[in-house]
């Protein structure tokens, strides 16, 4: 390359930073070069002009359905909620000690975990730039606390690396880097990114390889006091006669990468995922009871099963019953419906809408997910392993294993979450097990990675999610083919028929996607209402 020909692209550039660095320096990247977005949310919703007492029913009482409750009775309008469950909040939920849950089928569990502690079997993690949730979390006085995503102690496992012993995060993510930053730093001395880098970014990037690699100053990654600086130590510094610390040795590339457990480091980097992420203190559903103070109970009426949704000129009609009986057969009308109800619900309903949007209901199935959580009589990954909040990885059917966020150094027993798992097959084969066959299988696959779970384990819960009534789903999975046809015709207002909530998104099994489609919904249901005065 020669010193007059042009600097490397936009678009090169970012390829490379992303390979040394990973997507959470890219997307700093992208947003410095205008490529990248932060969230539209830009404070508390304003919606100007008299509604005059307009009435709005909302079919639903989760985030999208209390979103849109709380906006629009603030505005002035008629508001009545109906939810199908015998709680609000929908998949903002949390279970704890005494709670009761039936999934369908009729196999019913009670939660024998201890006061104060609870397993979120929906979101149990809010990132920092959900700033419509977190906006509602500030001005509802929902306390917040730090959620732990990447725990540089906690373990990387997998059935067939390293003879099924686990590794600590720290020492595969330290050599990787170390190994990929030596490769790098040989291609750009011995000339070959020329075509992406000019001879004058040369030096200054076999530098910035060097200190992010932790290589020598010939440029290989070697057990050093760098490298243990990075990946930890044989044995740490110390004080007195034992003070020298002894340096640890790292993993061969080849190693790591038969492993396979490199395709675990990456989540880190993920946008939604980058820290800060947050959760509420006590449980999720300490968002969704706040937004139903601020709504007022007055307004929503539980155990409602919609049946039919039938709209006219005029007005929204739809009828219900107890959910609890399929008794007492009900209506409730008003001169306009945003309906949340889940499209895996929804596509079974009769509603009169027009044909686009219909196609569009019924074009959005829904991913399956369960997690299970585990009830431990003392937390020994704490007291044995030093991990303080965090999730260890796994190629065993339980996903992963998502240690508690609060409570740290407590000395009594505490909640793991246990499972993890999305879609086929795992999710599915879980599924299908009874809930007290689910919660043993996660102890004893939990048990490979901490054996001390066969003499600790006390109790647990499991919700798969293709059996909670009233959702039978965990979120609307968009295809980009079905989202290209169907997704403005779900969004739009279908004669006096909105939808809201997470399916009506980009931001699908967020909250943040349930609320900021409620947002979106109101002000063009308010717009639509102050047009027809």
């Amino acid at each position: 390359m020669s010193d007059t020909e042009p600097p490397v692209s936009r678009r090169d550039l970012l390829t490379l930073i992303g390979t040394l660095a990973g997507s959470a320096v890219m997307y700093q990247a992208m947003a410095s070069l205008g490529f990248a977005a932060d969230s539209p949310h830009k404070g508390p919703l304003k919606l100007d002009g008299d509604p005059r007492g307009a009435s709005v029913l909302i079919l639903g009482a989760g985030l999208a359905g209390l979103t849109a409750a709380l906006e629009l009775r603030k505005a002035g309008y008629k508001v009545q909620v109906l939810e199908y469950a015998d709680r609000i909040g929908g998949r903002c939920w949390s279970l704890r000690g005494g709670d009761r849950y039936t999934e369908l089928g009729g196999a019913e569990q009670r939660c024998d975990f201890d006061k104060d502690l609870y397993l979120n079997p929906g979101p149990w993690r809010i990132p920092y730039h959900h700033y419509a949730l977190l906006d509602y979390c500030h001005r509802l006085g929902v306390a917040l606390e730090p959620f732990v995503q990447v725990n540089y102690n906690a373990w990387l496992h997998g059935q067939r690396a390293f003879g099924g012993q686990k590794q600590r995060l720290r020492h595969v993510l330290s050599d990787f880097h170390g190994h990929v930053a030596e490769l790098l730093g040989k291609a750009v001395s011995q000339d070959k990114l020329d075509d992406m880098v000019s001879r004058e970014d040369k030096e200054i990037l076999l530098e910035a390889l060097r200190r992010w690699g932790a290589l020598n100053q010939n440029f290989t990654y070697r057990a050093s006091l760098r490298t243990s600086d990075r990946r930890g130590y044989a044995r740490d510094p110390g004080g007195g006669l034992s003070a020298e610390p002894e340096v640890s040795q790292p993993v061969g590339l080849g190693d790591l990468l038969k492993s396979g457990l490199w395709r675990y480091l990456a989540t880190g980097n993920l946008y939604e995922f980058h820290t800060t992420l947050l959760q509420p203190v006590g449980g999720m559903d300490m968002i969704a009871k706040a937004f139903a103070r601020a709504v007022g109970d007055d307004v929503i009426q539980l155990n409602a099963k919609v049946t039919s949704i039938r709209q006219d000129d005029g007005q929204v009609t739809v009828r219900y019953r107890d959910s609890r009986t399929g008794d007492n057969p009900r209506t409730a009308s008003a001169q306009w419906c945003i309906c949340t109800i889940p499209l895996s619900i929804l596509s079974q309903m009769e509603i009169n809408v027009g044909a686009a949007m219909a196609d569009a209901i019924s074009a959005v199935p829904y991913g399956s997910a369960i997690k299970i959580g585990l009830q431990f009589k003392r937390r020994f990954w704490e007291q044995d392993d030093a991990i303080y909040g965090g999730i260890s990885y796994t190629d065993l059917p339980i996903g992963l294993i998502g240690y508690p966020n609060h409570g740290y150094g407590d000395r009594g027993k505490a909640v793991v979450l246990g499972a993890y798992v999305f879609d086929a097959p795992f999710a599915y084969e879980f599924t299908a097990l009874p809930p007290a066959e689910r919660v043993r299988k996660a102890v004893e696959w939990g048990a490979q990675i901490h054996p001390q779970y066969r003499d600790e384990f006390d109790s647990g819960m499991a919700v798969a999610w293709h059996r909670v009534p009233g959702t039978l789903g965990c979120y609307g999975q968009w295809s980009d083919a079905a989202r290209k046809i169907h997704y403005q015709n779900l969004c739009q207002i279908d004669g006096r028929i909105a939808l809201a909530g997470e399916h009506a998104s980009y931001l699908p099994a967020w909250q943040e996607g349930a609320v900021l489609s409620a947002i979106d919904t109101v002000t063009r249901l308010h717009q639509r209402v102050m047009a027809s005065r």
